[in-house]
């Protein structure tokens, strides 16, 4: 037996079995298994066959988009999005992602009472929840929610709901769909609002300068197979004014703030 391959490796090379269908996605997303050299993982397998376009992100397709996020993640080193990958499958190419076991015990959204957050929340905007009554929507002011807020800001997602977070038992934070990104127009549309109009961190800063370099290298010529040279471009100029501004960005009135429904 050989040794193991890296989870990429064992998503491109090994050999995929579709287990079943994950029924609450809006585009074709299989449950499946992929083995390589003795090893194996779960992971979810979406053939570009199975999408519904979009009349707003009419270029390419969506699984390139999701490969894409997971790249700048990856170049960014804080490892957000699951390993994903393009690939053939048994409905033709598509996005193949590590299945991620989520942590039931970690809470990073809640509704509350009042107008203010607790300390250690922050405050997103306020919701309805039925017989006239409204709640305020918070998330966690967690860390690895503000680099999120910081990667979604530059691939420019315009579907960051509260589903799409996946805490794990080892304390790592996940983002996954991340098939509507990366749109030349401000869509970014999510829930992670609670830093808007505030400093960005020294790290993030540091990782932003970091990416900018390797948009102009290895990492522009990877997004070049993946999204459109426009697309690209525009990647590069969110970088460039995120850290013009040094402050994260806030909604600009011209596209639904909040995604729905929000989880």
């Amino acid at each position: 037996m050989t040794a193991d391959p890296n989870p990429a490796e064992l998503l491109a090379r090994g050999e995929l079995t579709v287990r079943g269908r994950i029924r609450e996605a809006s585009n074709a997303a299989l449950f499946c298994t992929v083995a390589l050299d003795g090893r194996q993982a779960s992971c979810v397998y979406k053939p570009v066959a199975g999408e519904r376009p979009l009349w707003d992100f009419p270029d390419g397709h969506l699984a390139g988009r999701e490969v894409a996020a997971y790249e700048v993640s990856e170049a960014t080193g804080w490892g957000l999005v699951p390993p994903t990958v393009l690939r053939d499958g048994p409905y033709g190419e598509g996005m193949c992602q590590l299945w991620i076991d989520v942590s039931p015990e970690a809470e990073l959204l809640a509704l509350v009472d009042g107008e203010e957050p607790e300390p250690g929340w922050k405050a997103i905007g306020f919701a309805e929840v039925g017989e006239g009554r409204t709640a305020l929507l918070v998330h966690a002011d967690d860390e690895r929610l503000r680099r999120l807020a910081v990667l979604d800001a530059v691939i420019n997602n315009a579907d960051r709901k509260g589903g799409h977070l996946l805490p794990t038992a080892d304390g790592r934070l996940y983002g996954i769909d991340h098939g509507v990104t990366f749109n030349v127009e401000n869509k970014l549309r999510t829930l992670l609002w609670g830093w808007a109009g505030e400093p960005l961190t020294p790290e993030a800063v540091g990782v932003l300068k970091g990416l900018r370099d390797a948009l102009d290298g290895p990492l522009g010529e990877r997004l070049g197979g993946l999204v459109t040279d426009a697309e690209t471009d525009a990647t590069r100029a969110r970088v460039d004014a995120l850290l013009a501004s040094g402050l994260h960005p806030e909604p600009n009135g011209e596209w639904p703030a909040i995604p729905w429904p929000p989880v």
